[in-house]
């Protein structure tokens, strides 16, 4: 082995922010999700003597009121300096419509906090010199927020995946399919399990234990035969679970049992209503809530049960939490989002008390009066000053550790587990194979956090939302022999809602894959052949980790030494590597079909992929420990832990801030 130039990796850095996903996915939150939200709460408005709605939403730039009235933009030095919040006016169209006369406004609902070095932040797009005359250190990445001049840290944080089925044996050691369906706050679980009679159950909300064959008939598949096709197994007992239902016709007989079962009282029509009601917002909300949306419920539960079926014989089924394919990073956006959404509906809220308290007292003061909330802004700011969220959950955000600069790359790229750490839970801790290239395996603390803090890989990423039109998706799926809704061959799930079958998945999910090497499809999506289960998942969801990785054919890695060399001479960089189809990225779940191989000479037609450096299955800190190659991993350990507590200079602008933690080595020297 000849000394190694670590070329890609060097160029990667170049250009790339190590915290780049946290900015992406607050950024698509200004952009996208804050309107998505107002959409959604909008529609929710329950309209009584006036009706409201929301219109558009806009993020301006951050800003700050002086006492004397005036506003003026403000620059992140000074939001450290005169302890002020780094925050952005949030504008939204109001109108309001009582006894035919509309009033429209666009108002200012309050302030958000602004991410550094994110779109709407004024350092973005600055070149090196302006950022050094407004008093900032060129090589800060961004990332954090600034509240009440204290710079707070968002952190990421781990969940299990949802829209997803876990297949996994409960406490009386019998099988179990759950899945969490998202759409919004809403998270319901559904459980199916099989009963002592060979029955097979379903349960989510408040509705326990219901048979899945009535669910289905209640669904609208009151056909035995369609039933049993869209299972596609005849087992014992699908036979047998069909047969005991028989008598049910209709799809009303069939929710009058379900109302029998769960002591739902009142007159027919008033039991079905409710019923039809629960079931649409309650089941598999993430597939739709609306009428329409029954069938294709009704076809995704016959496919959960043929997944159910599927584990009962074969064991290698059951689903292990501890793979990361099970497992998403939530960012930035995705915990505002949450927040945001709840301050919403309570501003709603406030909203229609002050407007009915007007109409009682006939008088009516304007729109901008009366939405001017200054609880909007305080329940935001304070959420991230103190790092408690909505849902009972604390220590989101952190102050931010500014002992030196790899402490603080550190800090950003910390991904932080849910589960409590005064437990055991030792699958949880343990290092996964599917953590490779993904994580650091070495950079955790030691004691009751040790391995459900993790921090990322130097190379890896997390993949935020994307920009894909699902209908003409599905349509150019239908091109490449995926027939919707059909009946015989290998299921087809897109991000966990089932979309068709496919004749030959081999050949199906190459040219998918090629078409995403091509640029056809984005980057982040991934597709995998998973064959033990029947099935064919395609995910384009937000917060897989991915990992890059170099694309190798038939045993002949892509990447040429004349790439190298271009590299090598600046002529050629990472976009232009994807771009071309030399790297692509692939998640845990992709992965399961991939073979890598470390080093060029390993290289066999069996390989799939060959690893970009022999170094990146390493953090950031990590990487740097010297000669971590000839050690153990307990000195890589603290090798990592003090290189975060070395002295030297943590910010180039260390003269134009006030900070009470921190040290400043006068002279440093290279180690």
């Amino acid at each position: 082995m000849a000394k190694e130039k670590h070329l890609i990796v060097k160029k990667y850095l170049q250009e790339h922010s190590l915290v780049s996903s946290n900015v992406t996915s607050f950024n698509d939150f200004i952009e996208k999700r804050m309107q998505e939200i107002v959409n959604e709460v909008s529609e929710s408005i329950e309209n009584e003597e006036f009706q409201i709605s929301f219109g558009k939403i806009s993020v301006g730039r951050p800003q700050i009121t002086e006492a004397d009235g005036s506003t003026s933009q403000i620059m992140p030095y000074e939001a450290r300096l005169r302890n002020l919040t780094y925050s952005a006016p949030v504008y939204l169209e109001l109108s309001v419509k009582r006894n035919e006369q509309i009033d429209s406004e666009t108002v200012e609902i309050g302030r958000i906090p602004v991410m550094v070095k994110s779109k709407i932040c004024n350092l973005s797009g600055l070149p090196k010199e302006e950022l050094v005359s407004n008093y900032e250190d060129p090589l800060d990445p961004g990332g954090y927020f600034i509240i009440n001049g204290n710079e707070r840290v968002m952190v990421m944080a781990e969940d299990l995946a949802e829209n997803q089925p876990f297949i996994e044996k409960d406490k009386k050691d019998s099988l179990t399919l759950r899945l969490f369906s998202l759409r919004g706050t809403y998270r319901i679980p559904v459980t199916i399990s099989e009963s002592k009679e060979g029955l097979l159950n379903v349960s989510f909300s408040r509705f326990r234990d219901i048979p899945a064959i009535v669910l289905l008939k209640a669904l609208g598949l009151t056909k035995e035969s369609e039933i049993s096709q869209y299972i596609g197994k005849n087992t014992d007992s699908v036979i047998v679970n069909l047969y005991e239902f028989v008598n049910l016709a209709t799809k009303e007989d069939a929710m009058m049992y379900i109302a029998e079962k769960t002591n739902l009282q009142g007159t027919k029509k008033e039991i079905l209503d409710r019923v039809k009601q629960r079931i649409d917002s309650f089941l598999f909300p993430h597939i739709g809530q609306k009428k329409e949306d029954r069938i294709k419920k009704a076809v995704s539960l016959c496919k959960f049960i043929k997944q159910f079926l599927l584990a009962k014989e074969n064991p290698k089924l059951i689903t292990y939490k501890d793979h990361y394919a099970n497992k998403r990073v939530r960012l930035s956006g995705d915990l505002l989002s949450s927040l945001f959404r709840v301050n919403l509906t309570i501003l709603l809220r406030d909203v229609q008390y002050s407007l009915q308290k007007a109409l009682k007292r006939k008088k009516f003061s304007s729109l901008r009066v009366i939405s001017k909330s200054t609880l909007f802004t305080h329940r935001m700011e304070s959420a991230i000053a103190t790092g408690s969220w909505v849902g009972e959950r604390s220590g989101i955000t952190q102050n931010m550790d500014k002992t030196n600069y790899l402490a603080i790359i550190s800090q950003l790229q910390r991904v932080a587990s849910m589960l409590p750490s005064d437990q055991e839970n030792f699958a949880a801790r343990t290092l996964n194979p599917t953590h490779y290239g993904r994580f650091c395996p070495v950079e955790t603390p030691e004691g009751g956090e040790i391995g459900l803090r993790k921090n990322l890989a130097i190379l890896s990423r997390i993949s935020t939302r994307v920009d894909l039109n699902e209908e003409s998706f599905i349509s150019e799926l239908e091109k490449e022999g995926l027939v919707r809704d059909g009946f015989e061959g290998i299921d087809v799930f897109y991000n966990g809602r089932f979309i068709g079958t496919i004749k030959n998945s081999r050949a199906f999910v190459e040219t998918l894959r090629e078409k995403r090497r091509t640029g056809k499809l984005p980057v982040e999506l991934s597709v995998r052949n998973y064959e033990e289960g029947e099935s064919v998942l395609i995910s384009t969801e937000p917060g897989r980790v991915l990992r890059p990785v170099i694309i190798a054919d038939n045993g002949i890695s892509k990447l040429t030494d004349e790439h190298l060399v271009q590299i090598e001479q600046g002529n050629l960089n990472w976009e232009g590597l994807i771009t071309k189809g030399i790297i692509e990225y692939i998640d845990a779940a992709e992965e399961e079909n991939a073979l890598v191989a470390i080093y060029k000479e390993e290289l066999t037609p069996e390989h799939t992929h060959l690893e970009i450096d022999s170094m990146d299955l390493f953090g950031v800190i990590t990487g740097l420990v010297p000669y971590g190659n000839h050690n153990q991993s307990s000195r890589l350990n603290r090798g990592s832990k003090t290189q975060k507590q070395a002295l030297g200079i943590y910010a180039a602008n260390y003269l134009c801030r006030v900070d009470t933690d921190v040290s400043i080595l006068q002279y440093p020297q290279r180690p």
